[in-house]
């Protein structure tokens, strides 16, 4: 069943059929920024795993015993093709995969606050390849939508779910500026590593309670600077190295822009110091990361000089 075919009925449906179809068209043009992820999606989608583990901590998908030496030759080549690889660890038919971001580390630190997923209707705004979807999969959500506008990340998770087989998973080409279309559909929203790339984070905020159900609960993860005062850090140009990032709150701070919101039940659930243990270069992420972002004499300020990076995560919901 295709995800538009599930939505409810308080939904702006010809808008997002139309944003869908516009994506699809142009993402579906033959140019080499396309194909370049198209057509090894293409190639590892003729795959299918017999052994697909979403429970521990890195997501696997198939193992060694299922393919021989030129299949796996030409699967690594594949994934290999979708270099950088950012949200991880998985393994494909026994290929290891270390990606940038130590993946299961954030889940660990959600495990503990997620709301109930069986049965619910889910989505992973800014999705990525999928990892935190597939990990999603043991507690039996009824649908998980991953809304996912960059092209690399899309065909991404397009293959790993092709040769995984995960029915209930589906991903778009759609934006976090197009939640608002989606008016009480989910029961679970997650929102990780976004907000502070938006330049209006209580606009983007009043969006995602007005397409949670009455009830429904948000999962919202953020970079974040140090510190109890409701404050946020609004950098000149770029911050850590980021010319996308706009405002860099406290965890206080996004607790009031939570409250402001509309929602209620907020729970600052995290608050910790990043580090390049869970965020470093791989033999899957070849480029700089979180060490080159830093001030080389003093780590605790970004090379911009700004407090260094902190994460943080809170729950809210939606009053019903």
């Amino acid at each position: 069943m295709h995800y538009l075919d599930r939505l409810p009925e308080t939904v702006d449906l010809p808008r997002i059929r139309a944003a869908h179809d516009e994506r699809l068209r142009w993402v579906n043009q033959d140019k080499k920024g396309f194909l370049r992820y198209r057509v090894p999606c293409g190639i590892l989608e003729r795959f299918r795993a017999r052994h697909v583990e979403c429970g521990g901590d890195t997501v696997t998908i198939g193992v060694a015993e299922e393919i021989d030496a030129p299949q796996r030759q030409q699967i690594e080549a594949q994934l290999r093709a979708f270099m950088p690889w950012r949200k991880g660890p998985f393994s494909v038919f026994g290929i290891d995969i270390d990606a940038e971001w130590r993946s299961e580390r954030k889940w660990h630190r959600l495990q503990d606050h997620l709301p109930d997923l069986k049965g619910k209707t889910v989505a992973d705004i800014g999705c990525n390849n999928g990892y935190y979807m597939f990990r999603m999969v043991p507690h039996r959500p009824k649908f998980v939508l991953g809304f996912e506008p960059s092209v690399q990340h899309y065909y991404c998770f397009k293959a790993l779910n092709a040769m995984a087989g995960c029915t209930d998973l589906a991903i778009d080409l759609l934006g976090v500026e197009h939640i608002g279309l989606f008016r009480e559909a989910f029961d679970v929203i997650f929102l990780m590593g976004i907000i502070y790339h938006r330049i209006s984070p209580i606009e983007l905020l009043r969006d995602i309670l007005a397409a949670l159900r009455p009830g429904g609960t948000l999962v919202v993860e953020s970079q974040a600077i140090p510190g109890d005062e409701p404050v946020a850090l609004f950098p000149e140009k770029t911050y850590a190295k980021a010319p996308g990032t706009f405002f860099v709150p406290t965890g206080s701070a996004l607790r009031n822009w939570l409250l402001r919101s509309g929602f209620g039940e907020v729970e600052l659930c995290s608050t910790h110091p990043m580090s390049s243990a869970e965020q470093r270069r791989t033999e899957w992420m070849v480029f700089e990361s979180f060490e080159n972002y830093l001030d080389p004499v003093d780590p605790s300020l970004t090379v911009e000089g700004y407090p260094a990076p902190w994460r943080v995560f809170l729950t809210a919901v939606k009053p019903k």
